[in-house]
């Protein structure tokens, strides 16, 4: 009899374990068919626009110093070339410094960029969240992240039906 329980529950383990649904999602897709993502790619674009002025103009300033030290420089004493050649290393790494802090690894670039995005990634997400209950399903991927599916059976593709939620999918194209 015990060999029998432990059967009824193996099979009801295997049993849940099959009739478990998931599916998958094209995130990136989704988020390109957003309307406040295109917005949200203009606002990144003017902001990375004006960093990029600036640390041009910093570059440009720093050339300048440059070709001033190099046109007056037979007239500078030793003492004088040296103390230019500091400021102008010192201005040159302020620039490279400036460079790292706006477009480095997590820089206010990327911080600008999360900022913007945050509010479009939650309502994709709250989509996602409400197809996969409505879907009964148990896990939904993100077909375009890090976590590559290699194979994927497209009747496990709910793409279709997270846009539809956001109101954005195809009116020509019926989900079945």
């Amino acid at each position: 009899m015990k060999k029998l329980g432990i059967i009824v529950v193996g099979l009801l383990i295997t049993q849940g374990l099959i009739a478990q649904k998931w599916g998958y999602i094209d995130a990136t897709y989704v988020l390109k068919m957003t309307p406040e993502y295109e917005e949200v790619q203009k606002e990144l674009d003017k902001v990375s626009q004006q960093w990029q002025e600036e640390i041009a103009a910093m570059r440009t300033d720093v050339q300048g110093m440059y070709d001033a030290y190099q046109a007056e420089e037979v007239l500078l004493t030793e003492e004088m070339k040296e103390e230019r050649m500091t400021t102008i290393k010192e201005k040159e790494e302020a620039t490279k410094e400036y460079h790292r802090k706006v477009f480095g690894y997590e820089g206010l670039f990327f911080l600008k960029k999360k900022e913007l995005l945050k509010p479009v990634q939650d309502k994709i997400f709250d989509a996602v969240e409400k197809v996969a209950k409505e879907k009964r399903l148990e896990l939904v991927f993100d077909k375009s992240g890090d976590y590559a599916i290699i194979y994927s059976n497209p009747v496990h593709d709910y793409t279709d039906f997270v846009l539809e939620e956001l109101g954005l999918g195809d009116k020509n194209d019926v989900i079945e």
